[in-house]
């Protein structure tokens, strides 16, 4: 039963027919982390992911899938959500006692963690073999291919023991090459259809700059800030004319609150090496269309603020001094009418 479950892995829940697929290359993938630390205690955590985009999660103590999105469901019924749903249970549980019962014949020491990703990809509307592959302490353990499966040469005896019993079950390989040549596309294109509108849809991303902090005296730090756009592939690069500068670099594309996307591009560069440098942003969005953000402007911008700021302080300072000593100065009125 354990090794039927984990062909079913790749499939998650079944989907429709459609053509229409709306990038050239994407993947549906569901991954399973078990977390061993003794003979009684196990942690697992389970999610399904549509290229970057997570789309089911798991809760382990209910035993229900997570829809993330809408249209995470796509067009299957709920005695099939049901079922799903009914064999993750399992999986789990044999899981766990297959790990437990054979860890010191596979020499798995406590505490370990075991990894298995299961998925498949399409390429330009075609169905590429699918995937299956464990890890064992985050280090490739084993894979299937071509109706078998096949040790990492990093997996030892341990990972040759596995496939060998693995393998003793031809039928349910038979099955699992199925699941993950066939139903599994069958349900990505599926999931494409079902989430077309929030797939396809477009946020122009903002961009600004900044300066610093130094790296050094005479050099600093030129940061181009991109934030809220989706998709999340995008282009950004440090430029002079149009000659990209080699020493760009570039933070992670990281999530925002919101579902769209950040990075950040930085370049060090002396403070005489300035002139005529500028942020572009490439990005589907913009319809052909870079952004461009000169450094020459920025300086402008700020010196402009700096004409302004210093008259204005000087100005409020010397309200300050000249009321300050008016009421010094101040005395006792004066009269023309002498006193007696």
């Amino acid at each position: 039963m354990l090794f039927l479950q984990l062909s079913l892995l790749a499939v998650l829940l079944p989907g429709g027919n459609n053509e229409d697929v709306l990038q050239e290359q994407i993947s549906f993938q569901t991954i399973h982390i078990l977390s061993l630390y003794n003979h009684s205690w196990t942690q697992s955590w389970s999610s399904g992911w549509l290229g970057d985009l997570q789309t089911h999660g798991w809760e382990s103590n209910s035993g229900k899938i997570i829809f993330l999105r809408p249209w995470s469901k796509g067009n299957f019924s709920k005695k099939e959500v049901t079922e799903k749903e009914g064999l993750f249970r399992r999986l789990y549980i044999e899981l766990y006692h297959k790990f437990h019962y054979f860890a010191s014949q596979w020499k798995f020491e406590y505490p370990f963690v075991v990894q298995m990703a299961a998925g498949c990809e399409l390429h330009s509307g075609k169905a590429k073999e699918g995937f299956v592959w464990f890890a064992y302490q985050g280090s490739d353990f084993m894979h299937f291919q071509n109706y078998s499966w096949l040790p990492s040469p990093k997996g030892g005896t341990g990972a040759q023991q596995v496939c060998g019993l693995f393998n003793k079950y031809q039928v349910v390989n038979e099955i699992t090459h199925r699941h993950i040549s066939d139903t599994c596309p069958r349900f990505l294109l599926g999931l494409l259809d079902a989430g077309k509108a929030d797939l396809q849809r477009q946020v122009r991303p903002k961009a600004w700059l900044s300066i610093g902090p130094n790296p050094g005296a005479d050099h600093r730090t030129l940061t181009c800030h991109v934030s809220g756009f989706y998709p999340k592939p995008i282009w950004a690069m440090w430029m002079q004319g149009e000659q990209v500068q080699k020493g760009t670099q570039q933070s992670d594309v990281l999530p925002n609150a919101d579902g769209t996307w950040s990075i950040r591009i930085f370049l060090v560069v002396e403070t005489v090496e300035t002139s005529g440098l500028s942020c572009w942003v490439r990005h589907s969005s913009l319809g052909g269309k870079d952004i461009i953000l000169y450094l020459e402007h920025h300086n402008s911008v700020g010196l402009i603020i700096l004409a302004v700021m210093v008259p204005l302080v000087l100005l409020i300072g010397l309200a300050f001094w000249l009321r300050k000593h008016w009421t010094y100065c101040d005395g006792p009125p004066v009269t023309l009418i002498p006193l007696k």
